[in-house]
């Protein structure tokens, strides 16, 4: 009874609650505001998330991935959750080039030590001593790769909005370590809430593309 509220009152109700904000959009404003196309033929928005194209219903919102390849988290819970919420209020704009921390983010300070454990602990061990592991997932992906600490790369989380991964493998001295830096654009598209959710996102699609 205890995972059914559990899942209630993470997903279930609050998608529901967005459901009726999403069928009440005007799906033009929410492509000029958001930079997702859509095709007002099929009644669908196309986004790219870590580099696969999904398919986004309305006035009914549903994921659908054009390519078989695709991480079944792309659909998940969590990822329908944060990408309803992209195209109920989210911005696109360009990056002015620097990267900031979670802690930057409006709230994220707040957040920072449940972030921590949720996203940059988890990272780090999962992948401590796997550099190998990481470089292939990130790189199937499509993460750039980047000259920093043990093994860096950007990933393009949507378009406009880069997750730059920087692992420390550590050693008997120190323990592994991993830090997440994420384009300035990124307050106008998510929260700092969203954000973490973005975490758990990539990083259980980074787990799935690492055992194929």
């Amino acid at each position: 009874m205890s995972d059914t509220r559990n899942f209630n009152q993470q997903y279930g109700v609050p998608m529901a609650i967005y459901q009726e904000r999403y069928r009440a959009l005007d799906p033009e404003e929410v492509s000029r505001r958001s930079g997702v196309p859509y095709d007002s033929g099929l009644s669908v928005f196309s986004m790219t998330v870590l580099g696969f194209d999904l398919l986004v219903s309305w006035p009914e919102f549903s994921l659908k991935p054009l390519d078989v390849r695709c991480p079944s988290v792309l659909c998940g819970n969590a990822a329908q959750i944060l990408l309803i919420r992209y195209l109920i209020k989210g911005t696109k704009a360009e990056p002015a080039g620097a990267f900031i921390p979670y802690r930057e983010i409006p709230w994220g300070e707040v957040y920072d030590k449940n972030f921590q454990g949720r996203c940059r602990a988890r990272l780090a061990y999962s992948y401590s001593g796997k550099l190998d592991v990481f470089d292939r997932a990130c790189r199937s992906l499509g993460g750039v790769p980047v000259k920093k600490g043990d093994a860096a790369f950007d990933l393009r989380f949507i378009p406009g909005v880069t997750v730059r991964l920087i692992l420390w493998s550590g050693d008997e001295e120190f323990p592994p370590q991993s830090q997440w830096l994420f384009s300035d654009n990124t307050p106008l598209a998510f929260s700092a809430e969203d954000v973490a959710g973005m975490g758990d996102v990539i990083i259980g699609a980074l787990k799935e593309m690492s055992k194929r």
